[in-house]
């Protein structure tokens, strides 16, 4: 009998060819070694024997070899057959589950009633001689998984989720099996694994505290930053869980967070560490501060978005395996196998519900890990539960501590009794105070206030605030949208030290303007900043000065947090002082509606608290938000998924059989707008002899493959813009890709025609509304 292949190499002798024995072991090997610690193992081994069975037709044969153009469908005829097997009688859960993951290892998971139709009609593709190639299945007793079945959640949830980790097993290892392959038969060298240990990692993190402790000035603050580490790092000894960290800002929050879960990691035998922040404009900031702190580079992977794999690949047929430049760019996408992994939120939550191969090959290096979720009350409401679900599965299932991180915990746990079901039912997560991490957060706001909140009842004028620029040299102002900010900047543009900044501003511009106000303010030069909520997160920056547009007190502690913020502010008898934080509703244009809800939770705060920022008035801000949105069923879940009213519904009513809509959840559950916004590469310029983005967007166009580091290089020069903007510019020859293999998935502008040095991408003469109203 002639050799099956699974992968072909143009121009090369057939013996050289990756058999499908060989393919199939790799994959079984590699994705049984992934399923182990969910006690999965021999599932997924089967799983990998099946999952390409169907390269046996040929169909397929024909293809590799060059005589067809398709391959055609090869992934269902393994799921047909594990349906055929196991999923009859009381133990069909097991065939359900095999026929989906294997069916999806191309396409990414479907509706399960897509699937019923493709697996009604894939009987004609199971080949003929299928068991030659696979051998004597197992029984499905042999099959028994190690670990319990998964419980806990909305109804459904657990098995959704299971079956997710596991198709995460199954893609990563044919992703690494595949380009393992190529690699040798190119010689192409494959940098994987071979990081830092987590213990040497835990230690060079806390020689490096122990030294900024040592060489740290004798003040109150710094001995209170002192005991929050302390107290933190006396309870990683606790079992793998929920853990919460409520730090106000200043307190040394994201060191603390990190020395705690490296600790925590290595006393319980957990695999990495992966920190979750709000924004893409504070990642490579955060990720930097991680490296200096362990003195490692390669060891801290940072992870946002900057194209779409797979929708570069344009048309191409999902079982299609040519080994062109764009699928092996594809396979090197990250997996997360590193041991600091540095993401944003939108990364993680979207990855958890995706169904595409993707983006979900990284979940099964989630399971094991410690996962901090800075910012936690920045995840959008209509999402909340979903989101809760899933960190609640990971907690209880799969050995992952997650710590709820932030200065304003939003009221999330069951004991807080704010998130009510519609029979007044606590709803949230099972996380008892003793899994706090700081030290009596209550009392630890008091004595890092560093700041005096007044609210103006009247709405206020851009001139008021302009007039108020003036008198006060050192000043913040964040506004609600760019277009405010741009408008307010406008009318301070002539003031000394005026300054712009907002997300039309690529990474490395705003970056360099970040530096050069820390400068000034800490020279006591005048500085005037109008910038949008993106100042918030996480950057290290204090003005004497902060004026807030309306919005939540989650926000406004927010803009609190760039004021003061070292307690630098002292009297002539060097008494320490309060930085003036102002609130205030703007008179120009209107509140978006979820801005608008958030301000008006606010009131009765203001009303009832002298501080408005202290835990008692944030629990009180987070318990009128959530009776204010409605029953939490509906407004905490309300992506809508066919004709069901929210995701969990959707999974509740596919709890057994093929019938859970992975496909329409996946394309329901959006944290961001991905309609109204798309990234574009700016060759940005910090003066004149800067030719760094030139330089480094020449050598990606001349390049026959990309490297992937060239490509993560250029994330700093990215700006996202409304949609239609980047249609017209592309129409118009104003955008050309940066890659010809990437096609429109990533654009890039010719030069800085449109970019303007204060403000950044101008859209002000757009034939369009423009929806950077809507956002930051």
């Amino acid at each position: 009998m002639a050799a099956v292949h699974a992968h072909s190499l143009a121009g090369r002798p057939r013996d050289e060819w990756e058999t499908l024995a060989e393919h199939s072991a790799a994959v079984g090997a590699l994705a049984a070694s992934f399923a182990e610690p969910l006690g999965w193992a021999e599932v997924l081994r089967l799983a990998a024997t099946l999952h390409d069975i169907g390269k046996a037709s040929p169909e397929f044969q024909a293809y590799i070899a060059g005589e067809r153009f398709s391959g055609g469908d090869h992934s269902s005829a393994g799921a047909r057959i594990a349906l055929d097997h196991y999923g009859k009688g009381p133990g069909r859960a097991l065939g359900t589950l095999l026929a989906a993951i294997i069916a999806a290892h191309h396409a990414g998971l479907a509706d399960g009633s897509d699937l019923n139709r493709r697996m009604e009609a894939a009987h004609h593709l199971v080949p003929a001689d299928w068991q030659h190639h696979a051998g004597a299945l197992p029984d499905a007793a042999a099959l028994t998984p190690r670990a319990p079945p998964p419980a806990g959640g909305p109804k459904g949830f657990a098995w959704a989720f299971l079956l997710r980790m596991l198709f995460s097993c199954l893609v990563d290892a044919d992703f690494i099996a595949t380009e393992g392959f190529y690699a040798r038969a190119t010689g192409e060298r494959i940098e994987r694994g071979n990081h830092t240990d987590l213990v040497v990692l835990r230690d060079r993190l806390a020689a490096f505290m122990a030294e900024k402790r040592a060489s740290a000035p004798s003040t109150p603050l710094n001995a209170l930053r002192a005991g929050i580490l302390d107290h933190a790092m006396a309870k990683a000894a606790l079992p793998p869980g929920l853990f919460s960290l409520t730090v106000p800002t200043g307190g040394g929050k994201t060191l603390a967070s990190l020395s705690f879960a490296l600790e925590h990691a290595v006393r319980h035998g957990l695999r990495r560490v992966i920190l979750v922040i709000p924004y893409t404009s504070i990642i490579e900031q955060s990720a930097q501060v991680f490296r200096e702190a362990l003195g490692a580079q390669d060891d801290v992977l940072e992870h946002h978005a900057s194209f779409d794999w797979e929708a570069a690949r344009g048309r191409r047929a999902a079982d299609d395996e040519a080994p062109d430049a764009l699928a092996k760019l594809q396979r090197a996408a990250e997996n997360w196998d590193v041991p600091i992994v540095v993401t944003t939120a939108v990364q993680f939550f979207e990855s958890l519900f995706a169904n595409r191969t993707s983006r979900c090959r990284k979940l099964h290096n989630i399971a094991g890990s410690v996962v901090v979720l800075d910012e936690v009350q920045t995840l959008p409401l209509p999402l909340l539960l979903p989101s809760l679900a899933a960190i609640e599965q990971l907690a209880l299932n799969y050995r992952t501590s997650v710590i709820l991180c932030t200065a304003t915990q939003p009221a999330l746990r069951r004991i807080d009794g704010a998130l009510l079901d519609a029979k007044r039912v606590p709803l949230g997560l099972d996380l008892p105070e003793a899994r706090e991490l700081a030290p009596d957060p209550a009392g630890l706001y008091a004595r890092l206030r560093r700041v005096a909140v007044e609210r103006r009842t009247d709405p206020v004028p851009d001139a008021t605030i302009a007039a108020r620029f003036a008198e006060q040299p050192q000043m913040l102002c964040i506004v609600n949208t760019r277009g405010h900010a741009r408008a307010l900047f406008d009318a301070i543009r002539a003031l000394p030290g005026a300054v712009h900044l907002s997300t039309l501003m690529c990474a490395r511009h705003r970056r360099r303007v970040l530096a050069d106000l820390r400068a000034k303010l800490k020279a006591r030069e005048p500085v005037r900043l109008v910038a949008t909520s993106l100042i918030e997160a996480g950057v290290d920056i204090s003005f004497p000065e902060v004026w807030r547009a309306a919005a939540g007190i989650d926000a406004i502690a927010q803009a609190a947090g760039r004021c003061n913020r070292e307690g630098e502010l002292k009297d002539a008898a060097g008494t320490p002082g309060l930085g003036r934080v102002v609130v205030f509703e703007p008179a120009e244009g209107h509140l978006q509606h979820d801005i608008r809800l958030r301000w008006q939770a606010a009131q009765p705060v203001f009303d009832k608290h002298a501080d408005p920022l202290g835990l008692d008035a944030v629990k009180q801000y987070f318990a009128e938000l959530y009776w204010q949105k409605g029953e939490a069923a509906k407004a905490f879940d309300a992506a809508k998924v066919e004709a069901y009213p929210g995701i969990l519904p959707a999974i509740g009513d596919a709890a057994s059989g093929l019938d859970s809509p992975f496909r329409s959840i996946a394309e329901a559950f959006r944290m961001i707008d991905e309609e109204a916004m798309e990234p574009v590469v700016v060759p940005w310029k910090a003066d004149p002899q800067d030719d760094d983005a030139r330089s480094l967007l020449a050598r990606i166009a001349a390049a026959e493959l990309p490297r992937t580091a060239d490509l993560r290089r250029l994330q700093q020069y990215v700006v996202p813009i409304p949609k239609k903007a980047r249609d017209e510019w592309l129409l118009r020859g104003v955008l050309t890709p940066v890659h010809r293999s990437l096609g429109e998935a990533m654009l890039r502008f010719a030069d800085d025609a449109h970019y303007r040095p204060e403000t950044g991408v101008d859209l002000a003469n757009m034939m369009y509304r423009d929806v950077t109203l809507n956002d930051i």
